[in-house]
């Protein structure tokens, strides 16, 4: 029985960290190390986004990109431990697709049935490798390299955990025809439950100097095959390929159509290619006339294993997949700057609706009509003021009596008429974004998610933030007040510079005030807008526009419409505005990409520029 080694405890990696992706020093070394971090974060926020997508059409793009990922995270952390320790053995993967012969062959290169097989489908789930000669050398660097995986016996790997590999006893067979290796057996690709373990698979090609793909007459074909071969072209590996459990007839016919589709999938040199007949008794074993060309093929392969270059294959590798890599980073990016897109045009439109609803009517300018009423203080008769004031005072009670309780004045009497059509613009700004989040929220893509979360956070915000608005809305209409009054005090000052004009002015307000006194005595003392202000206004601004003064009366109104639309608009701008853009800042960030632009700009420009 052989003796079985300690288990190691996992070793988890280092966390990525975003300074180590976004600048990228002159070494080479600490290029390679920042590429590896960046590589690192778009696997991790890919499985995420993957993850929260589930299954379907959207995650399709998603799942291929995370197997060309996962390949050059393995191959750049295989880089960086050649560098480290650069005499390791050669390792030979022999990879294929379910019911190949891969485990069997394993045995026959290893001559000693060290590889368990099964006629099961699917039965080698965990990589597992077989140190060849290779002399009493410690193997940290191979637990380092599957930090991810627990190192155990062959006979204690479990089954329905995939996190586990082998690495099993050193042999020692004098004489061997291939070099000192780690010959690895790998789990199939392409079964239904290949998606499990398929990690490990990738990992196990990349650490490989040597690949051995081998393929049964049955499976030869299939496209799963070449999309493996394609991916691991850039790599630049020698390979030798094995057609197992093939009859004398079909041999030729097989290997031409093998060079069809080695040029339809790569654009390298059509890799050698050794047949092991089919065995009628179906008993494992190997024709000793073909397993020695096959021996044959690996020791000329293993001779042209050039490790020299491994950074510039990684960072070949990593630009033939960075734009697939990038695609849905770059919707993510998109996405938010159409937000903020969607947020300006609502702005826009809501601005467009104020002056439309509030500014522009004529005769209905809320805001000259408070600096007309503050005018008409401003006009008070010395002598006369005091008793008219408290006349009003005294008229105009019950109207105050009953607005305290909330039971006289309308909803525009109580908060404005600017505040009424303000609320009314925010309920449009909110529906209308709404209505444009559903119909992206709609659309069958990687984005999907994102808008549909958008839309509950843009609920949320309307729901929870009502009384922030609110207090804004007051804030806004309080701090314009000065506004109003430095208007009525520049048309008093204006006025007095026109003597004959303020006298005339003057006594339109004690007649208009007498006449409201009057009518109001008449119908019980209530009405203050209809009874009391308007007349005066009105007699006020009849003779204002009638006199020399009438342009600059326009010009007056004009400029108010001016500032208070400018103070709106920083209200939306500068308020409003801020709050709707952030909100995908606090969406879910786990199921985000979540990657600056800066550092794909980095990224780029260290990869096409270097």
């Amino acid at each position: 029985m052989r003796s079985r080694a300690r288990l190691p405890a996992p070793r988890p990696r280092n966390a990525i960290v975003y300074n180590r992706c976004l600048t990228f020093p002159a070494s080479p070394v600490n290029q390679t190390a920042s590429l590896s971090a960046c590589v690192t974060l778009l696997r991790q926020r890919h499985e995420c986004v993957r993850k929260a997508l589930g299954f379907g059409p959207s995650s399709r793009s998603l799942e291929e990109n995370l197997k060309s990922l996962r390949l050059a995270e393995a191959f750049l952390e295989k880089t960086d431990m050649h560098r480290q320790r650069p005499g390791h053995p050669v390792q030979i993967a022999v990879i294929g697709p379910t019911q190949s012969g891969k485990s069997s062959l394993v045995n026959f290169l290893l001559g000693e049935g060290r590889a368990r097989v099964s006629p099961l489908a699917g039965y080698t789930v965990h990589p597992q490798g077989f140190p060849l000669n290779t002399g009493n050398m410690a193997w940290d660097w191979l637990d380092s390299y599957f930090s991810d995986y627990r190192r155990c016996h062959i006979d204690d790997l479990p089954e329905g955990r995939y996190d586990f590999f082998t690495l099993d006893e050193p042999l020692v067979h004098t004489g061997h025809r291939l070099p000192p290796a780690v010959i690895w057996d790998t789990p199939d690709f392409d079964s239904v439950d290949a998606a499990d373990y398929r990690t490990a698979v990738l990992r196990t090609a990349a650490l490989a100097d040597v690949i051995l793909l081998v393929v049964s007459k049955d499976k030869y074909a299939d496209q799963a095959v070449w999309d493996m071969m394609g991916l691991l072209e850039p790599l630049g590996q020698p390979a030798v390929v094995c057609i197992n459990k093939l009859n004398a007839a079909s041999r030729d016919t097989l290997l031409r159509s093998l060079g069809e589709k080695w040029r339809a999938a790569r654009r390298d040199e059509v890799a050698p290619a050794a047949v092991m007949p089919w065995v009628e008794d179906h008993r494992v074993a190997f024709n000793d006339a073909e397993g020695r060309i096959l021996f044959d093929l690996l020791a000329q392969a293993s001779a042209k294993v050039d490790r020299q270059n491994l950074a510039e294959r990684a960072r070949r590798l990593v630009e033939v997949h960075w734009q697939d890599w990038l695609g849905p980073i770059r919707q993510e990016l998109s996405a938010r700057a159409e937000w903020e897109g969607l947020v300006e045009s609502a702005l826009n439109d809501a601005l467009t609706i104020y002056r439309r609803d509030f500014l522009d009517p004529p005769h209905h300018f809320d805001t000259f009509q408070r600096a007309l009423a503050e005018l008409l203080t401003l006009l008070e008769i010395p002598g006369l003021a005091g008793g008219m004031v408290a006349a009003r005072k005294l008229l105009t009670w019950p109207v105050r009596q009953l607005a305290r309780i909330g039971k006289s004045f309308s909803a525009t009497e109580t908060l404005g008429q600017e505040t009424l059509v303000l609320n009314r613009i925010l309920g449009h700004l909110f529906i209308q974004l709404g209505q444009s989040l559903l119909e992206r929220g709609g659309m069958d893509s990687v984005m999907t998610v994102y808008w549909r979360e958008l839309g509950t956070l843009l609920r949320e915000e309307h729901r929870r933030g009502e009384a922030a608005r609110a207090a804004a809305l007051a804030r806004h209409v309080a701090d314009f007040w000065p506004e109003i009054e430095r208007t009525a005090h520049q048309l008093h000052d204006k006025l007095r510079e026109h003597p004959a004009v303020l006298n005339g002015l003057r006594a339109t307000r004690a007649t208009a005030d007498a006449a409201a006194l009057g009518l109001a005595l008449h119908t019980g003392g209530i009405g203050l807008q209809d009874f009391i202000i308007a007349p005066a206004i009105l007699s006020v601004t009849s003779l204002l526009a009638e006199s020399a003064l009438g342009h600059f009366l326009h010009r007056a109104e004009a400029e108010l419409k001016e500032r208070q639309f400018r103070e709106t608009k920083k209200l939306f701008v500068e308020i409003f505005g801020p709050v709707l853009k952030s909100l995908p800042g606090r969406m879910n960030q786990t199921v985000r990409f979540n990657i600056p632009g800066e550092m794909v700009d980095n990224i780029e420009r260290m990869l096409f520029l270097a």
